[in-house]
């Protein structure tokens, strides 16, 4: 956390000065100067000029990478939105752009297309229309922009440049306004795959006789700047498009330290957007992202930056799974994080918006060169306010930048916020800092390397409050019927790969809802995948031995998939390792294992009686250990014994495009034999009187039912809840023999165990340990591995960040270590105040990094050895910064170590 700005205000009074000036010259004789900070003087003149400022944005699309999101339970979707779109809250985005759907897969997904036929017409399939209505429900200004990846076969006889496409896009348009009341700002053409100067003039003209003029065009969304060559020499293509729309201009998958344009493209008279930037990961990658936004304008004049993708709600063996601005893959939990990148864009979306102004002589490089980082000042429509990002995220030591205010800008108060880049620990994140007080029209302010800052004479800013749910894995028995679900919706948890399956009334007499792939012809695809044919998956990579079944109905020639252990699929869906359970209409089946290459190996083959079109059947696929069976309609067709793929999700699908239904899906564990419960025996345990315990009693049933836990002989004070965790605090010093019992069904199972409690203080402390306050445990934050990260304390998670090694010393005292980064507890500077961090650092033989246990009600505290403060968290906060303090006999000195 920045705790200490080194603001400095000038004053301007040249008779000090001069006295000063003369008292320095004095000193020279014996005082050696300090090494002096790189410095750069910045005149801020609210006459000059820029370009228009655009916004920030990301992209929902491209992949399916926001479908997850869909489907997580409130309040967590809503802290989810409000951390992408609530101004003033987190990122803040000025601009969303989604995905216009084509039934294709498009990098990590295909979504569904409102035409999967030149007759079908449906605008409420999909999640894009509910994401823009949740945007313009926060922030009704935000902008919208749209852009397809593929498109529907029938579109064109396969030619995605055609007026079918035209018509398509403008019918999108309309509906988005008449059924959802959505304003398109923004329309692109085919992502990444050049233009069509001709196709967009005539899109120009459909659009305007539509009377949707007031939509803009973007081209032409691919890698340089081919299009604004090509609108230099076509007077009507400069005329229709608005916008021209580069990707990764500068660098993809880069540190994006250097953009570019070009002289033509800058000469066109168009904004220059980078429509598509980042593809990085929602932590590591926020650096990126805050060099790409000021120094695409710096560089390139580019007055757009628009994120790849929005957020990483999707599966974790998917390329792309930890991409954009949060991560939410566990709808079943609602458990998300908030990455770095969403604050890295908060820097910007939080002080400018659209319509502000760039002014070209206030930005550049810190001293003029690269290395120190950058800057870039906006002014408001308003004509006083401005705002200043900077960037010194490649420095390697302090700098000062002076500001001189002139020309009607605003010479009030500076309000200034901070992000340490280069720290793990979300507290450092977007943190305000003290204002500043211009003097005489300016203002000086020290920068630490490694920083992004917002300095602005405008309020309103703000950091988030809400906090996730821990995770927890997607349970077994999972069934779904899809009975129930609004028509044409993705079913809960299913992420479709190609095609779209979406729920419709059964077919062939049966009641209720089920779920059918709609697209029935082949699209023209954006991914180039040998192996396309529609597939839909969910669940767990953990998930080992299950049974996956579901009842299809073919309803045309072909054959149905059930898929088993789906593990990690390869970049735009190039490969998937993965079982498949095949089953043709002809009676023709195999069980095989796919490849990183779509490569196929068929483990077993056979034919049955044709189950035909048009009929029910249920299919089971099951796995236990290397063993593979495949059933039809309860019959077993045949058996497999493979290994190679140890784990995976589930799913279904066909093997090309074609329609079919399915209904009555259900992932079981467990055979249908004999049932029985396994308990794991802990062996003999101990614990200290007064001490809180967590003990977790682990079982399994082999039927995968749920399980109930009961306990006798248990030491006084602890007790057992329902899924076998004993709880509680010991209050008698004792040796007790314990017997768990887990029941389910007919069957259960039991273990006994001795548990020993311990009277306070006695024997030594040596060992790995949970340490904990006030139900908070000793935490080294994000698994940082870096010397001189600030401890705090966080919810227990059994992460290895939250074992302590206790090594005592010959002289009774210990030195504490982290299990994972192997750093000690360390007083910062070996200080005597207290207040004074607790950090993480090499472990050395120094009194600052030795602590005396001394035995309390309730644990323990922990005195350093060179100052006579106890180790101490600032509150029962998840985050809550670690120091050393007087006792106070406050529980939050006061230690569980277990």
């Amino acid at each position: 956390m920045l705790t200490h700005p080194w603001l400095r205000v000038p004053r301007r009074r040249p008779i000090a000065a001069l006295v000063l000036l003369v008292l320095a010259t004095s000193l020279l004789v014996t005082w050696k100067a300090p090494a002096a900070h790189a410095a750069t003087s910045i005149t801020v003149n609210g006459t000059g000029s820029g370009r228009v400022f655009d916004g920030v944005g990301a992209i929902s699309g491209g992949g399916g990478n926001s479908r997850l999101l869909f489907d997580y339970p409130e309040p967590q979707r809503s802290q989810i939105l409000d951390y992408l779109f609530k101004p003033g809250y987190g990122a803040d985005l000025s601009i969303l752009k989604v995905e216009i759907g084509g039934d294709t897969n498009s990098t990590d997904g295909a979504e569904p297309s409102h035409m999967h036929s030149a007759t079908d017409e449906n605008y409420q399939r999909g999640y894009e229309w509910w994401l823009m209505e949740q945007a313009k429900a926060r922030n009704p200004n935000i902008k919208l922009a749209a852009l397809s990846w593929g498109a529907p076969g029938w579109i064109g006889g396969g030619n995605f440049w055609s007026q079918d496409m035209i018509n398509y896009l403008t019918k999108w348009i309309q509906h988005a306004q008449s059924d959802h009341n959505l304003t398109i700002d923004y329309l692109g053409g085919w992502n990444e795959r050049g233009s069509n100067a001709a196709w967009f003039v005539n899109l120009r003209s459909s659009l305007n006789s539509s009377g949707l003029s007031s939509v803009k065009l973007v081209a032409n969304d691919d890698n340089g700047w081919n299009a604004a060559d090509e609108m230099a020499g076509n007077t009507a293509f400069r005329n229709a498009v608005d916008i021209v729309g580069s990707h990764y201009t500068c660098g993809y998958l880069s540190d994006q330290s250097t953009c570019s344009s070009t002289s033509t493209a800058q000469g066109i008279g168009k904004p220059l957007w980078a429509s598509e930037s980042g593809s990085q990961d929602y932590n590591t990658g926020a650096a990126a992202v805050a060099r790409g936004i000021n120094r695409g304008y710096i560089d390139a004049k580019m007055t757009a930056y628009i994120n790849w993708p929005i957020v990483a709600a999707l599966y974790q063996n998917l390329y792309f799974s930890t991409d954009g601005l949060a991560l939410a893959d566990q709808p079943w939990s609602g458990a998300y994080s908030v990455g770095k990148t969403t604050w890295a864009l908060a820097h910007t979306g939080q002080f400018a918006q659209p319509g502000w102004r760039y002014l070209d002589a206030a930005s550049g490089y810190l001293g003029g060169n690269r290395a120190n980082g950058s800057y870039v000042v906006l002014k408001s429509p308003n004509n006083v306010d401005y705002s200043t990002v900077i960037e010194t995220l490649d420095a390697s030591s302090s700098q000062t930048a002076t500001f001189a205010i002139t020309g009607g800008l605003s010479t009030g108060a500076v309000h200034v916020w901070a992000t340490n880049m280069r720290s793990g620990n979300a507290s450092d994140y977007f943190v305000r800092q003290s204002d500043i007080t211009p003097s005489g029209g300016g203002y000086t302010i020290t920068l630490q390397p490694g920083y992004l800052y917002s300095l602005t004479t405008t309020t309103g800013q703000g950091k988030g409050t809400a906090t996730s749910p821990a995770r927890s894995a997607l349970a077994l028995p999972y069934t779904d019927n899809f009975d129930g679900y609004a028509a044409n919706r993705s079913p809960r948890y299913f992420t479709d790969m190609n095609g779209s399956f979406e729920t419709v009334p059964c077919a062939a007499g049966r009641a209720g809802t089920c779920v059918r792939q709609m697209a029935p012809a082949t699209p023209i695809r954006w991914t180039d995948e040998p192996f396309n044919a529609p597939y839909t998956m969910m669940g767990e990579r953990g998930w080992t031995d299950y049974t996956v079944s579901v009842d299809a109905l073919m309803e045309q020639s072909g054959a149905v998939e059930v898929l088993g252990r789906i593990g990690q699929q390869n970049r735009n869906n190039n490969g998937l390792d993965a079982y498949h359970l095949r089953l043709a209409d002809t009676g023709a089946w195999s069980i095989q294992r796919s490849n990183s290459t779509w490569g196929f190996t068929t483990l077993a083959s056979g034919t049955t009686a044709a189950p035909g079109t048009n009929q029910w059947h249920n299919l089971a696929f099951s796995f236990q250990g290397s063993t593979i069976t495949a059933k039809l309609d309860g019959t077993t067709l045949g058996t497999a014994n493979d290994g190679t793929i140890p784990a995976g999700m589930a799913g279904f699908g066909v093997t090309g495009y074609r329609t079919a239904q399915y209904d009555n899906y259900a992932v079981t564990t467990g055979s249908t034999g004999t049932e029985t419960v396994s308990v794991t025996n802990p062996g003999a345990q101990s614990s200290t009187n007064g001490t809180a315990v967590s003990q977790q009693i682990t079982a399994t049933d082999s039927q995968g039912k749920a399980l109930t836990f009961s306990a006798t002989g248990l030491p006084a004070g602890l007790s057992i809840s329902s899924s076998g965790l004993i709880t509680g605090t010991p209050t008698t010093n004792a040796t007790s023999n314990v017997t768990v019992t887990a029941s389910s069904g007919t069957a259960s199972g039991q273990t006994s165990f001795s548990w020993t409690v311990n009277p306070v203080g006695s024997g030594n402390l040596n060992g790995t340990r949970t340490v904990i306050a006030s139900g908070k445990a000793l935490d080294d934050p994000g698994h940082s591995t870096t010397a001189g990260t600030q401890l705090i304390t966080w919810s227990p998670s059994g992460g290895l960040n939250q074992k302590w090694v206790f090594t005592q010393q010959a002289d009774g005292s210990y030195r504490i270590t982290n299990a994972e980064s192997n750093l000690c507890v360390d007083v910062s500077g070996a200080s005597g105040s207290a207040g004074a961090q607790i950090l993480q650092w090499t472990c050395g033989n120094g009194s600052n990094q030795r602590w005396i246990a001394t035995p309390v009600t309730g644990g323990y505290t922990l005195t350093s050895q060179s100052s006579g403060l106890l180790l101490t968290t600032a509150s029962t906060a998840d985050g809550a910064l670690i120091t050393q303090q007087a006792n106070t006999n406050s529980a939050l000195q006061h230690w569980a170590i277990s």
